[in-house]
């Protein structure tokens, strides 16, 4: 049975954690996800599960590589400077290839930044972070139903490809509140697998023992498990592309935005088709993969891309190198937790409208 309640994205992210069967949460505070880290503080022991508030962002990564290295399906969270700290345990995990969900709600920085909403860690999360050739899955959600949904995709995908998955999302989605539909029937059974990981170190009595590593000794060693790990980041590429688009076929001017800045482009889009004008719309929801198969669909009535982000344009570069037309490309972003206007979308698709 279904119902709806009513959440802050932080909220209903450490509830999905928790229906998708998640053991082990270790993190430390840092506004503006707070709300996570104390829904999780509450309700972890009540399922009979382990919840640490670690004594830093770096414990709490190493904790989660324990509690993964184990079998159990483990998760931290943080906030920009927070996740910072966390780089060189999430490199371990993805070398080790261990499964976690690591959740940013991102802020203002660089440095210490501000606690308002902003989408500056796009280079991090999706271009690396830490050290060596590795990649996260990374995906963005732009609403509290599907920060959601995510969560549990999250874990899911983390355990298929036995690789860490970050949930990027931003004060706006992690604060505000919406309505919720929380399916307990997949909360009780869909995510439940405990015991089935036949990699995980629980204790070699009876067995051949197992091995989980990134340190190889030998030349020949490390280039095959490099090579391994490359081989799963292009079938991930492959695999799990996610995007939302609309009115693609006959727009003239495509919105691209992701997470919270979505939902403006969104309204602004619809505005705009008020008025009489083309305009379509694509909404990256993994960030890597990033979704090169949405702009494959581009046809050639395209002229005019414009990429909004809440940043000086990481995204950016992501969708130029997708695009296989000769589209002008523009872009509107704004810095320091300014959140982008729709009015202000829409004159720019009328000025570029007017240079094509």
């Amino acid at each position: 049975m279904s119902k709806k309640v009513l959440m802050t994205g932080n909220e209903a992210m450490a509830e999905a954690a928790i229906s998708a069967g998640c053991r082990f949460y270790a993190g430390y505070p840092i506004t503006p996800q707070n709300e996570l880290t104390a829904y999780m503080a509450e309700n972890m022991p009540k399922k009979g599960r382990v919840f640490i508030q670690a004594e830093s962002e770096i414990a709490a990564i190493n904790m989660v590589f324990g509690a993964s290295v184990a079998g159990e399906r483990a998760m931290t969270s943080s906030s920009s400077p927070g996740i910072s700290l966390k780089q060189e345990g999430i490199s371990y995990l993805a070398g080790c290839e261990l499964p976690a969900v690591i959740v940013n709600v991102m802020r203002v920085g660089p440095g210490l930044g501000y606690i308002t909403p902003a989408q500056g860690d796009y280079f991090q999360a999706t271009k690396g972070g830490g050290h060596g050739d590795y990649h996260l899955i990374v995906l963005a959600p732009n609403s509290v139903q599907e920060a959601s949904d995510l969560v549990k995709k999250a874990f899911c995908l983390a355990d298929k490809y036995r690789n860490p998955c970050m949930i990027l999302t931003d004060a706006t989605i992690g604060q505000m509140m919406e309505p919720l539909l929380v399916n307990r029937k997949i909360r009780n059974t869909k995510y439940k697998v405990r015991n089935t990981k036949s990699w995980a170190l629980t204790g070699c009595k009876g067995r051949q023992p197992r091995v989980i590593r990134s340190l190889f000794m030998s030349k020949e060693e490390m280039v095959a498990h490099l090579a391994h790990l490359q081989k799963k980041y292009e079938e991930i590429y492959a695999q799990e592309q996610l995007w939302e688009e609309e009115n693609l076929q006959e727009a003239q001017t495509i919105l691209v935005a992701y997470g919270s800045v979505a939902r403006i482009a969104k309204e602004a889009m619809r505005k705009a088709r008020g008025e009489g004008r083309k305009v379509g719309m694509i909404r990256p929801i993994s960030l890597w993969p990033f979704p090169k198969k949405a702009f494959k669909k581009i046809g050639p009535q395209t002229k005019n891309i414009l990429v909004i982000e809440m940043s000086m344009g990481q995204m950016l570069e992501d969708v130029r190198l997708s695009l296989d037309k000769d589209i002008k490309t523009d872009f509107y972003g704004t810095l320091g937790g300014e959140i982008p206007q729709s009015q202000v979308i829409i004159k720019r698709i009328k000025w570029m409208s007017k240079k094509r």
